[in-house]
C-alpha cells in the first residue's frame, strides 16, 4: 500500500535526521510531496510506530461492539488491551466524500499529533494502515470532562478538580500555540475532547480539525461550507468568515471556562446560550452567581475571580481583544496582571451574539457519552 510506504520513509527520514545531526550537527532535509509529516528538523525519533491490523484486532476482540466507546461522522473510537496490558483507543476512520479525501484527513490529523509531547495532550501511540485507517492512542480511563461534569448518577465535580483541569486545560493549549515544534490550532476545543487520565489530569484530544499554523502567518482561512466545530464555541469571526487563528482557540477556551465554572453546556437541549446567561453576571461583576449550583459555597473565592476574569477576556468578541493563551495562563496561575490594559477602548463596545441557535438539533446532548478516548466526531477540511 502506497500509504504505508509513505510511513515507512518518513520514519526512517526522520531516523536518519537523527543521525546526521549526532555526526554533523544538521540535519539532512529532503523534499517529499508529505514533507510537513515528516521532514528531518528537528532531529528526533517519532515517539509512534506503525501498529499492524492484527495487533489492533487482536487488542479490540475483532472490534467487538462491546469495546465501542465513541462514534461520531467520521470515525469510530474502540477501546483495546495490548499484549502487554497497555489499555489503548483505537479510532478508525469510518467515511468522507472519497477515499482521497479520508486520505487527507487521516494524514492531516496524524501530522497534527504525530509530534505533540506533553502531559496535557493526548497521547499517540502509532497508527494502522492495513485493511483501513486506525489511530491508536492511550486509552483515558475517566472519560471526558463532559461525561465526568454531567454525570448525574455521581457527586457532582469538586472545585478543586475544576480549577485544575481548567489550568491543565490551559497549559496544554499554550503548548500547542506556543511550545510545540509547528504551532497547532485545535478548532475543536470543548468538554468532550478534554480527556482525564486515571489521576484526573486533563489532556487535550480530538485532532481532527486541527490546522497548522506557520510562525509567519497571522491567520489561515477554512472553508467555509460547512464550517465544522460545536455550535456555542465557536468564535465570530470563524463560524462568519472562516478565518483561524490562536485567538479561534482563545475563544473556545473561554466557553469552556465558562461550563466548567457553571455546569451547564454551551447550548443546551432548549438552545439557550450559556454566553448569554454569563455575560450579564461577568460585566455587573456577581461572578458568584456563575458558580455551578450543586456545589453550594464550596469553592475558593480568588480562584473564581481568575477563572471568571480569564473567561470574560477569552470570550470577547474582537479577537485583538482576547488575549493570547500566554496572557490567559498567567491570569489562572495567578502571575500579576494589570487589570487595566485589558478595559476595552473608549467607546467600542461588545456586540451582541450573532448567531440564532433555533435551527439547532439536540445532538449535542449525547455527546458525552462518545468522549472516553480520543474522540472522533469532527473531520478536517481545506
Amino acid at each position: 500500500m502506497r500509504l504505508k510506504r509513505l510511513l515507512s520513509l518518513g520514519i526512517g527520514r526522520r531516523s536518519r535526521g537523527q543521525a546526521n545531526a549526532e555526526e554533523n550537527a544538521s540535519p539532512v532535509r529532503e523534499s517529499q510531496p508529505i514533507h510537513h509529516l515528516f521532514d528531518a528538523e528537528p532531529p528526533c525519533k517519532p515517539t509512534w510506530r506503525c501498529f499492524s491490523y492484527e495487533e489492533i484486532h487482536r487488542a479490540t476482540g475483532g472490534f467487538r461492539q462491546e469495546n465501542l466507546v465513541g462514534r461520531g461522522g467520521y470515525a469510530e473510537v474502540y477501546r483495546g488491551v495490548l499484549e502487554d496490558g497497555q489499555a489503548i483507543a483505537v479510532k478508525r476512520l469510518t467515511r468522507a466524500s472519497s477515499d482521497e479525501q479520508r486520505t487527507k484527513d487521516f494524514l492531516t490529523e496524524l501530522g497534527a499529533v504525530g509530534h505533540v509531547r506533553h502531559p496535557n495532550v493526548s497521547a499517540l501511540l502509532g497508527c494502522c494502515v492495513d485493511r483501513d485507517l486506525h489511530l491508536i492512542f492511550e486509552f483515558s480511563s475517566r472519560g471526558s470532562v463532559c461525561s465526568n461534569l454531567y454525570d448525574e448518577s455521581s457527586p457532582p465535580m469538586a472545585w478543586k478538580l475544576r480549577h485544575d483541569i481548567a489550568v491543565g486545560t490551559a497549559r496544554g493549549l499554550h503548548y500547542l500555540h506556543k511550545g510545540c515544534q509547528r504551532r497547532i490550532i485545535h478548532r475543536d476545543i470543548k468538554a468532550s475532547n478534554i480527556l482525564l487520565t486515571a489521576n484526573f489530569e486533563p489532556q487535550i484530544s480530538d485532532f481532527g480539525l486541527a490546522r497548522w499554523l506557520p510562525t509567519e502567518w497571522t491567520h489561515r482561512a477554512v472553508a467555509r461550507a460547512p464550517i465544522e466545530g460545536t455550535f456555542g464555541c465557536l468564535a465570530p469571526e470563524y463560524f462568519m468568515h472562516g478565518i483561524v487563528h490562536e485567538k479561534t482557540d482563545v475563544f473556545a477556551f473561554g466557553v469552556f471556562l465558562l461550563e466548567i465554572i457553571s455546569g451547564r453546556k454551551p447550548v443546551d437541549g432548549s438552545h439557550n446560550s450559556l454566553l448569554s446567561w454569563a455575560k450579564p453576571y461577568l460585566r455587573d461583576g456577581t461572578v458568584q452567581a456563575l458558580v455551578d449550583a450543586r456545589l453550594g459555597d464550596e469553592y475558593d473565592i480568588d480562584q473564581l475571580r481568575k477563572l471568571t476574569f480569564a473567561a470574560s477576556l477569552c470570550i470577547r468578541t474582537t479577537p485583538t481583544q482576547r488575549p493570547s493563551m500566554t496572557e490567559a495562563l498567567d491570569i489562572l496561575e495567578g502571575r500579576k496582571i494589570l487589570q487595566d490594559q485589558w478595559k476595552m477602548p473608549e467607546g467600542e463596545e461588545e456586540e451582541q451574539e450573532f448567531w440564532g441557535f433555533d435551527d439547532l438539533d439536540d445532538d449535542d446532548d449525547d455527546e458525552c457519552d462518545t468522549a472516553s478516548s480520543s474522540s472522533s466526531t469532527g473531520r478536517s477540511q481545506s
